[in-house]
Order: C-alpha cells, then structure tokens, then sequence
C-alpha cells in the first residue's frame, strides 16, 4: 500500500506540473484510483476527519463563491475596481500594493480564501479597465494572502490546529507572529518595487479614462448591494467568533450563502452554475490523494527521520527548529499545509514525552509550552504557512486564484505561478529563520 499510494501521489503531482492534462482530471483520476485500489476505504475518504476529504474546506468555498456571484450581480465589484484605480491613480504598481495590503489585513482576521474570494473579481474588473495583464496582481494577492494569513490564529487553518495542539491564545500568537509577518510584508514589497516598479506601465489616456469614471454609476441593483452587504457582515462577524460560538467556518459561510440567496431573488439555477466546480473537485480529489499518503505513513517517516536528524534535547532545540521551518515550508509548497499540520503536531507532542522522560499522554502544558519547545511550535507555523507558497497547489488560496484567473480567460500555468511563488518562499522563510534565530536564541524574548 505505501508505494501504491507513494506512486500515485507522485504521478499525480507530476502530470499536474506537466499541464499536458487538466489538474481536475489528474486529481479526480488520482482519488478514483486511490479508492479503488483500497489505499484509503471510501469512508475514511468521505468521512475520516484526519484522512479524507476536509468538507469545512469545500463547504466555505462553495457558500462564498454563491455570496460573490449573487454580489457581482450588483455591480460593487466595478465600483471598488474603480474607487481603487482612482486611489491609486491608474498606477499598476500602486494597485498592486493596495491589494496586496488589502489582502494580507483582510487574511489575518478572515479566511484567506475568503479574502481572495473577494479581491480577484475586483482585480480582474481593474485589470480589463487598464487593459493590463491581471495575472501578476492575481498571483499577488495570493501570496499575500498566505504571508498575512500567518499573522493570527484565525488567519489560517494550520494556525488553530497549533493553537488547539499546543494550548496557545488569539494573543500568542499576536506577539509572536505578528511582528515577523510585518517585517517580511515591508521586505517582501520592498522586493516586489525593484521588480514590478518600472515593468508595469499604462497608457495615459487610460488613466485618464479611469480617473474620468464615476464609480458611483456602477451600482446596477441598490436594494440587492444592501442585502448582499448586511449578509457578507454578518458572515465575516462570523468568522471572527466562530470559535466563541463553536461553529466551523463552513457553517457560518454555508448560513450566509443560504441566506443571500433565500431574500435576493436570484434563481438558484444560474448562481449554482457559475460556481467554480473545476475547483471544487480537483480540491477533493487532492485531499484524497494526500489522505492516502498520510494514511501509509510516507508524511509521517518524513517527520520522524527530521526528528531523529535534528536530536533535541530538553533545553536546547535550536537545530529542529531551524529544520522544521524549511522542512515545513517544502512540505506545505508539496502538499497543502492542513495535512501535514495534521501530521505534524502529535508528532511533536510524541516527541515532548520522550525528550522530557513523561508517560505517553501525560505531557502537562508546563512541558508542552516549555521555553525551549515554543521556538518549534512558532517555526512549525512560519513554515507550514509560507509555505504554501511555493507552489500553485501549496495553499487553498492559490487554488482559488488560479481557477478564477483560468475561469476569466487569463491561464496561470504551474510553472508561472512557480516563477512567482517559490522565490517569494525562499525569501519569507529565511526571514522567518533569521526572526526566530534572533528574536529566541540571541535576545530570548
């Protein structure tokens, strides 16, 4: 079983890099066979929390691509299209920036598939408008997304699965995150000025096309903007207490999207129609590909051959948590980063009971949350979620804005969002380390 769904996996991943078949086929295709070939049983597959496929995931997707094509229907994507070119003056790299601040804010205090949801329709209306090539804001947003999602404990998924694991707080991780996320963002941007600064040009007479614009005219159905507006609050308020109320993220969104479309009016026919299916399923094929990995233990003799590796003793686990970042990030640009968390973290708890000589089970918080261990936990999740970035695959946000982007007729092919993506990880991560490094192991803060 473990090289049936080792080759699997690496078969799937190769062909999908190849783009010679379209990645829904090759992820549904690779499921199919990950089922058929009894790797994973059709109820761990549809049913087990921790193998099959993460139905919070595809249920937020869905509920919020129903509330943003009931939204479009409105007309207030045109309107922040153009309220933000005009901002910005028509000039691409300043739209560039805004939506980069926008998305990194919006991800640190919503789902940042949430964020992007909402940002690549704006992004596409602005692009189309300036007559540029949207591809490079679209896959901005995205790793924007990704490094803002770091910043809190609700920002990404791979953030509450630590919280719950290693009994840390929304404030935590404010302290500790926050401020490494401010300074790769600034570094990261700075980075993307002498790259983009001076490529990026528009003709005047578009600008002042733009600028002539009155935004306000886009607003197409006043009354459903109002609906849709209170809705989307109430949804995104949602988010923010989810965890107060004990709801899942899908079930907020799920609530919001049936509610939308019960008091707007719309045909649920045409709304359902346009939501992003290719995506929808190559999400569910993938993580039941990846189930199967995780299920043979190919993740999980990863992590312990890193463990064994790195040695850590009680007071001192300054090589693992170096490894653990970079072998977190390359996981998580490999696999999506919710798995491997998954994967990660009783392996870490395991290893607390043998470094500090505790019985299976019994690791207090005392030990959990030891000084030498919290370096581990914050480099398990800089990694796990910068790392998303390495790849088109890495991230759920990435998924989303490559469909969005293929949907609009503008294809993001693996090797593009590579080109984008991968020296943005390579960069974010050795600023984590140089974060961590300093920040516990010289000042010890």
């Amino acid at each position: 079983m473990f090289w049936t769904a080792t080759t699997i996996f690496l078969v799937a991943y190769a062909v999908i890099i190849s783009e010679k078949i379209h990645k829904t086929k090759v992820a549904l295709f690779g499921a199919a066979l990950t089922l058929i070939t009894k790797v994973l049983l059709q109820h761990e597959a549809f049913h087990d929390i921790d193998l099959g496929v993460d139905w919070n995931v595809i249920f937020l997707l869905i509920s919020m691509m129903v509330i943003i094509n009931i939204m479009t229907k409105t007309g207030v994507f045109q309107y922040v299209a153009i309220k933000c070119a005009k901002i910005a003056k028509g000039e691409p790299f300043r739209i560039m920036t805004i939506f980069a601040i926008i998305t990194a804010i919006g991800s640190a205090f919503l789902d940042n598939v949430t964020t992007v949801l909402l940002l690549a329709p704006v992004t596409l209306l602005i692009a189309d408008q300036l007559e540029i090539n949207p591809v490079p804001y679209l896959i901005t947003e995205a790793l924007a997304s990704n490094i803002g999602g770091t910043a809190t404990l609700i920002g990404d998924p791979p953030n509450i699965m630590i919280a719950s694991k290693a009994g840390l707080n929304f404030m935590d991780f404010i302290v500790h995150l926050t401020p490494a996320i401010v300074i790769i963002f600034v570094i990261w941007m700075l980075v993307w000025k002498l790259l983009f600064g001076k490529r990026l040009h528009v003709r005047e007479e578009l600008k002042k096309r733009v600028m002539s614009l009155n935004e306000k005219e886009q607003i197409k159905d006043p009354l459903l903007l109002k609906k849709s507006l209170v809705v989307l609050g109430a949804t995104i308020l949602g988010f923010m207490l989810h965890g107060f109320f004990h709801y899942e993220p899908a079930s907020v969104a799920l609530m919001g999207a049936a509610t939308l479309l019960l008091i707007s009016g719309e045909e649920p026919h045409g709304i359902l129609a346009e939501v992003e299916w290719p995506t929808i399923f190559f999400f569910i094929g993938l993580f039941i590909i990846i189930g199967g990995i995780v299920k043979v233990g190919l993740v999980e003799d990863m992590s312990k051959a890193m463990i064994a590796i790195t040695n850590p003793k009680p007071d001192d686990m300054t090589l693992l948590a170096m490894v653990m970042l970079w072998f977190s990030a390359i996981a998580s640009a490999i696999v999506d980063n919710i798995p491997f968390v998954a994967t990660m973290n009783p392996l870490l708890i395991d290893m607390i009971h043998k470094v500090y000589n505790v019985a299976p089970g019994t690791a207090s918080p005392e030990h959990i949350q030891h000084m030498a261990m919290m370096p581990v936990w914050w480099a398990l999740a800089l990694g796990a979620c910068l790392g998303g970035n390495g790849s088109p695959i890495g991230a759920s946000a990435n998924v989303i804005v490559v469909g969005m982007s293929e949907k609009a007729g503008h294809k993001i092919t693996f090797m593009e969002f590579l080109k984008y993506g991968l020296p943005v990880m390579i960069l974010t991560v050795f600023l984590s380390m140089i974060y961590v490094y300093v920040r516990y192991y010289v000042l010890g803060w």
